[in-house]
């Protein structure tokens, strides 16, 4: 449900040329279920012209309500189309969580 609201709002604010939205939560010491760690590639026209730390602040913007309620890590990977060409292949992993594990 929360994958989906994203890629929703992102879909709409960005008109994404791609984009991947992967629930990173198995991967954090959250109850099973949750869906509060993403990581997400978003490729679009409106980042042609833009560095990282803007490209950052807008998705930040349009997901201003999720990051204030059940969202509490995203993993952002956003390039131009043309950035896209050359690293398609080569986009990082996410770091491991400090917290990793199970619960107790």
């Amino acid at each position: 449900m929360m994958r989906a609201q994203i890629e929703a709002k992102l879909r709409a604010a960005f008109d994404p040329v791609f984009l991947d939205i992967i629930d990173e939560s198995y991967r954090h010491n959250v109850p099973a279920g949750s869906e509060s760690h993403f990581k997400v590639v978003l490729v679009s026209e409106a980042f042609s012209a833009e560095r990282m730390l803007a490209r950052h602040r807008k998705v930040y913007a349009v997901l201003a309500d999720e990051l204030a309620g059940q969202v509490h890590a995203l993993a952002l990977h956003t390039y131009s189309a043309s950035e896209w060409e050359n690293l398609q292949d080569t986009v990082l992993p996410s770091p491991p969580c400090r917290g990793a594990g199970t619960l107790a």
